[in-house]
């Protein structure tokens, strides 16, 4: 298994009942090997503060990220500037005796921010740099992506093509066509 490239690993024996609050920064390395990871064109800045707690083999982290990334425009290819701001709950627990191979890990729909550890440890930073990843715009756009999407013929719903040979027609019987009991048709 490879490691994580942003890991901060906390030994559960280190944690209590009572809050320890936590830091963590990705240095330059790190954040070039996020950005590879999820697609990015940069990771300028990630950095969390949480407060960790420990209930028996259960740690709970409660914490907020911040971040400085460019993602390419979905459209363009164009670098998009975005700042995160993302708050998160995660609960470690201990990874599960699994019986063969094929067995699954189902967790329920207030189960989805739990995440497995193994050795005695939890990865704080590898938990923020998932929490990034889901935090960041699927489909980022930069301000010229739609202009660049009406020159190759794609329109936004709800909108018509004013190209091809009945282009006007729209526009003609909207002008020529009474609206709403405003006269005739055949008058």
């Amino acid at each position: 298994m490879i490691p994580p490239e942003f890991s901060r690993p906390v030994q559960i024996d280190t944690l209590g009942p009572a809050p320890r609050d936590l830091s963590v920064e990705a240095n330059e390395d790190e954040r070039a090997s996020i950005a590879r990871r999820f697609g990015l064109q940069a990771v300028a800045r990630l950095s969390a503060d949480a407060a960790l707690t420990r209930s028996g083999d259960t740690v709970r982290a409660k914490g907020k990220l911040a971040a400085a990334v460019t993602q390419s425009c979905v459209v363009t290819g164009a670098p998009v500037e975005a700042e995160v701001a993302e708050t998160f709950h995660i609960e470690f627990r201990p990874q599960p005796e699994i019986g063969g191979s094929e067995e699954e890990i189902e967790l329920s729909e207030n189960e989805l921010d739990v995440v497995f550890y193994g050795s005695g440890a939890v990865d704080l930073g590898e938990a923020v740099a998932e929490s990034l990843s889901l935090a960041l715009d699927p489909y980022p756009r930069c301000p010229d992506a739609d202009a660049t999407l009406a020159q190759v013929g794609v329109h936004k719903e709800g909108e018509e093509p004013r190209t091809g040979p009945l282009a006007g027609l729209k526009d003609l019987l909207d002008r020529n066509l009474p609206r709403n009991g405003e006269g005739d048709r055949d008058a």
